[in-house]
């Protein structure tokens, strides 16, 4: 039996890919204290110095990793949304609840996400991509929002409460062992939609 070989060749785009995986792997694992450039190279199956060929440092892959981390979760979102037809509060009453739901309720990306939190108070570039994040999500639940209700007197802090009430269910959920269900969780995000937007 021949030997795998302890680093692997993958063209340009999967190689980077791999890292931001292996990146993302690694936050959830051992957090943000326990990420470097060996660990996320070791994790990737690559060379340690490969690193450095596709990102500025180690900041920058994480940064990465948290950009491609909340594309995957508006990618889960929007699909919520157009599983759920043409209806105005189906859409959105879809796009709250998907984070209720894997891909986006898991302790692996509850893990990673507190990782990338808590280095967002340290590390700028981190702290912008958060905010960049946060902004996007933000705004496309102002739209579905005034998609809903043409007549809200501000979107902006309606989607802020919806936020804060979405990341609290989705942590509970996410950490195991709620004390409420998915389908719970959805019926108190309409019951928000009905009882505090009039």
């Amino acid at each position: 039996m021949t030997p795998q070989p302890a680093f692997t060749r993958a063209e340009p785009d999967k190689r980077r890919q791999s890292l931001i995986d292996a990146t993302a792997r690694v936050l959830a694992r051992k957090g943000a204290s326990g990420v470097s450039v060996r660990a996320i190279c070791a994790e990737a199956g690559v060379s340690p110095g490969l690193l450095r060929h596709y990102f500025a440092g180690v900041s920058d892959a994480i940064a990465e990793t948290y950009r491609w981390t909340g594309q995957r979760i508006d990618t889960a979102l929007q699909a919520a949304v157009e599983e759920a037809g043409p209806g105005a509060r189906a859409r959105l009453v879809a796009y709250l609840a998907a984070s209720f739901r894997p891909p986006v309720a898991s302790g692996e990306l509850l893990a990673s996400y507190v990782a990338l939190w808590s280095l967002t108070r340290s590390d700028p570039a981190i702290a912008d991509v958060r905010a960049e994040v946060y902004g996007q999500y933000r705004a496309a639940l102002e739209r579905l929002l005034c998609a809903y209700r043409p007549d809200l007197s501000d979107p902006r802090l309606a989607a802020i409460g919806l936020t804060a009430l979405i990341d609290g269910l989705w942590l509970e959920l996410s950490l195991g062992d709620a004390p409420f269900t998915a389908a719970e969780a959805q019926t108190m995000i309409e019951n928000w939609l009905d009882n505090l937007l009039d």
